[in-house]
């Protein structure tokens, strides 16, 4: 895979494919919020993120039918790790660390948090 950063605008189509699975041009228009962009802006959203080998076709006609070629949740935990690369070294413990006393957790979701580590271990 070639670049796995998206920009917002990106994001926002990839959403729209996402959740439709296979979408034409059409559809991502129909789905986007007001003020829809210009087809143009989506073709050329849709063109950067082939090249970012992230979004594939297949062609109708002269119409193109698009599919994400990354699972939504592949995409987030590449931009997790990303993110924790950047800012935390490398270092899961440091995020976690990070988060824990920042996000301003309750008992229950701490105790939630320890479960979900407690049955890792085991694993």
């Amino acid at each position: 895979m070639k670049e796995i950063k998206l920009t917002d605008s990106e994001k926002m189509v990839m959403e729209i494919i996402w959740e439709k699975e296979k979408v034409f041009m059409k559809d991502i228009l129909e789905s986007y919020p007001e003020p829809k962009p210009a087809t143009t802006t989506i073709a050329t959203l849709l063109k950067r993120m082939q090249n970012k080998d992230l979004v594939g076709y297949k062609l109708y006609g002269n119409s193109r039918e698009y599919f994400a070629k990354i699972a939504k949740g592949e995409y987030f935990k590449e931009e997790m790790t990303s993110m924790i690369d950047l800012f935390f070294n490398s270092s899961i413990t440091q995020f976690a660390s990070f988060f824990t006393s920042n996000a301003k957790l309750s008992q229950k979701q701490l105790k939630e948090l320890r479960e979900i580590i407690d049955e890792q271990i085991k694993e």
